[in-house]
């Protein structure tokens, strides 16, 4: 049948056939990828319509406010791309929703970088749809965080790799050396790519050739380049990130093996749909799996064995040292099975099987946007998010409304619960700071006394107890204190959903006007903890 349509397609085919004939002329595969990014943005601006941006990625956007080469809890890339990005773009939920599928689509071409060192053609389209097929390039990479980050890090620092111990040229060894730096500082995680690496090269028979050329020292020492200022800041710090990375390893040896098992299961199921259809491509040519391994390509094989790598070693280290291990934070290394099962084949790919999985592709995301976008949204706009996400945005403002009314001045710092605190700073027109110090965002302790004498506010929401005996603590300090409560409404379309009542306390400015309700205001809520 496949050979047949290839013969003589039906009429409805032939757009898709004419496109596949220009992959190497050079336009097919950006197309693929650009209308990826544009409808998956557009799912995204309909499925959340009524709720804000992820707390994670406006932790990002927050970060990336203050240029640094290392944070306490996380590594600085995600906030240099999100302030890079806002930098040009506006602060608005459609925009951070396109540079998180900007980044998926930037992998996806780095990922086809890597594919068109082995094949040609058609089968560089079968890898991306199949990868367009897991959930890591969607619903993993809208929510724009330390992990999404390093979709587009890892294959690139691949692909570099790759060039460098096949060509053993300078310029690859520097680039090779520059983008696994870059890989490490989206997450220390990252370093089993690197040992991958390592491990790849002394597996492969060609590893006395590279490692007698001057290519893997020059990566190693631009990496180390590279890296300095984070190793700098880190130094003179007190590393704290690895002390928040270490917070992870206080598993048993019972809990490890679990971990193991999930993280390896997950990764399974997210490319259980991907396999499925490949199957059914392939057919009774799988029987000819284990001659093509047997045949494959020196790049292939060395691309093989950092795939081994980046899934035995997080397990290894996981039973050694009792950490947690969930498959999300691998999810950006599955386009090397992609790779691998595609490109490691001997046998041709019929254009018609192409065509078909291009249209299930396509119809799955089409039924996303159409269908399921505005189902979730519907279904949100009632049920709310366990973060709070409907209400961010109208506690924002409400909040800014409320703090002009007693001050007459910009909102200048927030706190108190993280998701809303960000969010404050992000939705609010006076995008106050976030004032809490990062080394102390687990530990609610008193804001700085500058802090409270320039101005200061924080929101709870109701029912957040470990929240408003904080804010009962920070109160009794004394001072211009007022202390508001109000009721936000989610709503989408115009239509109203579910409602939730916002805490707020507001440090007024040394100097200004103590409204005449501010010490019933205070005197109230010290009452009502007596």
């Amino acid at each position: 049948m496949a050979e047949r349509s290839d013969r003589a397609p039906a009429p409805w085919r032939r757009p898709f056939l004419r496109w596949l004939d220009a992959v190497e002329a050079g336009w097919a595969v950006p197309l693929l990828i650009a209308c990826f990014i544009v409808v998956w943005t557009l799912y995204l601006a309909i499925a959340y319509a009524g709720g804000g941006l992820h707390p994670d990625t406006l932790e990002a956007w927050t970060l990336g406010r203050n240029f640094a080469f290392g944070y306490h809890k996380h590594l600085p890339l995600m906030g240099w791309v999100t302030a890079a990005w806002t930098s040009v773009f506006p602060l608005s939920d459609w925009s951070l929703q396109l540079m998180a599928m900007a980044n998926a689509g930037l992998a996806l071409f780095f990922v086809d970088l890597i594919s068109r060192q082995f094949v040609t053609g058609h089968k560089r389209i079968v890898v991306l749809l199949l990868l367009m097929l897991t959930p890591a390039y969607q619903f993993h990479a809208q929510r724009f965080n330390a992990n999404s980050v390093l979709l587009a890090t890892w294959p690139l620092a691949t692909w570099c790799f790759l060039r460098a111990f096949e060509t053993r040229a300078w310029p690859w060894a520097i680039a090779a050396g520059c983008t696994t730096a870059l890989a490490m500082v989206g997450k220390y995680y990252s370093i089993f790519l690197v040992v991958s690496f390592a491990f790849a090269a002394l597996a492969h028979p060609a590893r006395r050739a590279y490692f007698s050329s001057a290519s893997p020292w020059i990566s190693v020492v631009v990496g180390l380049a590279a890296l300095s200022p984070h190793l700098y800041w880190l130094a003179t710090t007190g590393a704290s990130t690895f002390t928040y990375a270490l917070a992870h390893a206080n598993g048993s040896v019972s809990s490890s093996l679990g971990e193991a098992r999930n993280f390896v299961l997950g990764l399974a199921a997210a490319m259980s749909l991907s396999a499925l259809l490949w199957v059914l491509i392939a057919g009774t040519r799988l029987k000819q799996f284990p001659a093509d391994f047997a045949a494959m390509s020196p790049g292939l094989r060395l691309l093989f064995y950092v795939t081994i790598g980046t899934i035995v070693l997080p397990v290894l280290t996981s039973l050694v040292w009792g950490t947690d291990l969930p498959s999300l934070w691998a999810l950006q290394g599955l386009f090397l099975f992609a790779l691998l099962v595609v490109c490691g084949t001997s046998y041709p790919i019929e254009r018609f099987h192409t065509v078909n999985l291009t249209v299930i592709v396509a119809g799955a995301a089409l039924a996303a946007v159409l269908i399921a976008a505005p189902i979730h949204a519907i279904y949100r706009n009632k049920h709310g998010y366990e973060e709070g996400r409907n209400f961010y945005a109208q506690a924002a403002g409400e909040l800014t409304r409320e703090w002009r009314e007693q001050t007459g001045e910009p909102l200048s710092a927030v706190s108190g619960d993280d998701a809303l605190a960000f969010a404050t700073a992000f939705y609010s027109p006076d995008h106050p700071h976030y004032a809490r110090p990062f080394e102390y965002q687990y530990t609610w302790g008193l804001p700085h006394q500058t802090t409270l004498d320039r101005g200061w506010a924080a929101l709870c929401f109701r029912g957040q107890e470990y929240c408003s005996r904080w804010m009962e603590w920070v109160s009794a300090r004394g001072g211009h204190f007022v202390r508001r409560e109000f009721t936000v409404r989610a709503s989408l379309w115009r239509r109203p959903g579910l409602s939730r009542d916002v805490i707020v306390l507001m440090a007024l400015p040394q100097g200004s006007p103590v409204p005449a309700s501010a010490a019933d205001d205070f005197s109230a809520s010290r009452r009502g903890t007596e």
